[in-house]
C-alpha cells in the first residue's frame, strides 16, 4: 500500500511540475534577450502556436542576432503586409519535434522545419567546436519548456527561397 501511495505522490509531483513549467514564449520572455523574436512571433500570428501544448524545438535568435540584419530589415518584416514572409522566416526556426543536443550525432544532419514550401530544412552539425544550425552558432542549448526546447542562436536563419 505504501508503494502505491509513493508512486501516486511522485506521479502527482511530476505532473504538477510539468503543468507549471513555462512554455516557449513565457520562457523566452523571462530572459529579456528575445524581445524582437517575441514581437515578430506576435506580428506573424505565431505566439499562440509557440505557447500551445506540444513538443517543439525553437532555434531562437537573440535581440543581438536580429541587430546583425541589414538596417530596416526587422522594421520592414514587422509591417502587416509582410506577415506571411515573417511567418515563413520564423517557422524556419522551429522543428515539429523536440530535439536536444544529446540526440545529435557528431556529424551534420538535416532536419525539417515548420516552414512550408521552398527551403524547409536546416543543417545541424555537432562537432568539438559546438553545435551550428546552418551558419548560426548555438550559444546556449537545451532550455527546457513545458512544450519543447529552446536553443539560443547567434544569427537569424534565413531560408534561401
Amino acid at each position: 500500500m505504501r508503494n502505491h501511495f509513493l508512486a501516486a505522490a511522485f506521479a502527482l509531483a511530476v505532473s504538477t511540475t510539468a503543468a507549471n513549467a513555462a512554455n516557449i514564449v513565457e520562457t523566452a520572455a523571462s530572459t529579456g534577450k528575445f524581445k524582437t523574436l517575441i514581437a515578430a512571433a506576435k506580428a506573424a500570428g505565431l505566439a499562440g502556436a509557440l505557447s500551445a501544448p506540444g513538443k517543439l524545438t525553437v532555434f531562437a535568435p537573440t535581440d543581438a542576432a536580429f541587430e546583425k540584419l541589414p538596417a530596416g530589415t526587422v522594421e520592414s518584416l514587422l509591417k502587416p503586409e509582410n506577415k506571411a514572409k515573417l511567418a515563413d522566416i520564423l517557422k524556419y526556426h522551429v522543428l515539429p519535434r523536440r530535439l536536444v543536443s544529446n540526440q545529435l550525432p557528431h556529424r551534420s544532419i538535416h532536419v525539417r522545419t515548420l516552414k512550408s514550401g521552398g527551403d524547409r530544412t536546416l543543417a545541424v552539425k555537432k562537432s568539438g567546436d559546438g553545435v551550428t544550425v546552418d551558419k548560426a552558432k548555438v550559444v546556449q542549448a537545451d532550455i527546457d519548456t513545458s512544450n519543447g526546447v529552446i536553443h539560443v542562436i547567434d544569427s537569424v536563419l534565413l531560408p534561401s527561397s
